[in-house]
């Protein structure tokens, strides 16, 4: 399993759409390719955009559906991280 550490590429507010977007392309992505779990460890990480987290997990829910939440792991989000992520994968589930 991978872990990837979100502060330590997107800081304690996660706003940055190319940040995510590295992230997914470079780690979630190819994880994903092999069928392996990855874990997004947002400890110490307050916040995020909505729009940071859409470009960090939207590819790999159209591309993978519902293996996609199979695989990857959530970890350590604050409550807000964890409405953010929520309303970007439920958004996702109905398109």
């Amino acid at each position: 399993m991978k872990i990837v550490k979100v502060k330590k590429y997107a800081g304690t507010f996660a706003e940055n759409k190319d940040v995510a977007r590295d992230l997914r392309v470079k780690r979630i992505m190819p994880a994903l390719k092999k069928d392996e779990e990855i874990t997004l460890d947002f400890d110490q990480v307050t916040s995020a955009t909505q729009s940071f987290v859409h470009a960090l997990i939207s590819e790999p829910m159209r591309q993978y559906r519902d293996r996609t939440l199979d695989l990857i792991l959530f970890k350590n989000c604050s409550p807000t991280v964890k409405e953010i992520i929520n309303t970007v994968t439920e958004y996702m589930q109905e398109s």
